[in-house]
């Protein structure tokens, strides 16, 4: 979010200057990089969730690292400093902050952690990608703006048609992942009901193992032949997310802040898996708002097994009015051009 943002801001105003802060092993440090940025670091970490001796070290960071960040802001002078909910951004924003430097801190996720609910006392504008994330904010009301979750941009550009002549699709397509690096227990339970169910099935199934667990699979499928009839296919990482996902009907994944964004604005029913590895347990949360919307079933990981996502797999897939409706309410959850809504709001801080 934190580039699309910056990119945003580049497009109307390109001669404008912009700086990252991350922390010194964090992966934004490749991300930003890669994509020309300058970068800065600030060391802090999160709070562990239980009393430890780590954590008088992690006070003493958060003590510290806010005067660092002020060097930094000394330096390069910005006109506005925006945060992404990240730990560094405590430190940065709360420089920003006390030097009155206009701030701005967007939230992902549907309940916020930690970092924004203490910033979002000092921040002068909150913009959010849930309307339920207001009731866990203590802030003033007239701070916060729904803006929505910036995706990539081709997202809103492919066509289905299009994409599903390309792909050779032409019965119902079920599309799987749990993540670039993979998800053991989604791994074996998707192998299992390709095994199972879509082999057996008039329907395309493309389930991506990860990089990580790919090649494991593999030999398994050299015994078990799941892809022998052609209409399921497997592969480490799927290279073409929006057109793989504009051509299905129905997508299993996890339930990050920024897939969700990106099956809302394509109207993409979706079985999610949220990931039981997250902090504050976000994608549990995130996945409980498309559930109670209509716009997706969720299954908690430790309920997941074959025969139970068979079930719900085919009943989707069996009912086109409830796929319809499904992807009638997932498109209504949508905030299509949320960098440049984000963009809007940080045009008017500057002034």
């Amino acid at each position: 979010p934190a580039l699309s943002i910056a990119k945003a801001v580049l497009k109307h105003e390109p001669n404008s200057e912009i700086l990252f802060v991350g922390t010194p092993g964090g992966m934004e440090n490749t991300l930003v990089t890669k994509e020309g940025f300058p970068i800065e670091h600030v060391e802090v970490k999160g709070f562990r969730r239980k009393l430890t001796l780590e954590n008088i070290k992690i006070a003493m960071l958060a003590a510290t690292s806010v005067g660092k960040a002020k060097k930094i802001l000394e330096k390069f002078r910005p006109d506005v400093v925006v945060g992404t909910g990240g730990y560094v951004s405590w430190p940065v924003l709360r420089a920003a902050s006390k030097m009155h430097i206009p701030t701005l801190i967007h939230e992902q996720n549907a309940v916020p952690g930690l970092t924004t609910k203490k910033l979002s006392h000092y921040a002068d504008r909150v913009c959010l990608s849930f309307e339920e994330t207001k009731q866990y904010l203590s802030c003033d009301e007239k701070k916060t703006v729904l803006c929505g979750n910036p995706v990539n941009p081709l997202v809103s550009t492919v066509s289905r048609n299009a994409c599903r002549s390309e792909l050779g699709i032409s019965a119902p397509f079920l599309l799987s992942y749990g993540g670039s690096l993979g998800a053991r227990v989604v791994n074996e339970t998707m192998f299992a009901v390709a095994r199972d169910y879509s082999m057996k099935k008039p329907i395309f199934h493309t389930h991506a193992f990860g990089a990580r667990e790919y090649q494991q699979w593999m030999e398994k499928e050299k015994e078990a032949r799941v892809t022998r009839f052609g209409n399921v296919r497997f592969t480490d990482y799927i290279y073409d997310m929006p057109c793989q996902m504009a051509a299905a009907d129905l997508v299993v994944c996890r339930a990050g802040a920024i897939t969700l964004a990106e099956l809302a604005l394509m109207g993409k029913p979706a079985i999610l898996i949220p990931s039981p590895n997250v902090t504050n347990n976000h994608q549990v949360k995130n996945a409980m708002v498309y559930q109670d919307k209509g716009a997706a079933v969720m299954v908690e990981e430790k309920d997941l097994n074959a025969d139970r996502l068979i079930e719900i797999i085919d009943s989707i897939l069996q009912s086109p009015a409830r796929l319809a409706q499904m992807r009638a309410n997932m498109k209504a959850l949508a905030h299509p051009g949320a960098d440049e809504a984000i963009y809007r709001q940080i045009k008017t801080l500057v002034r």
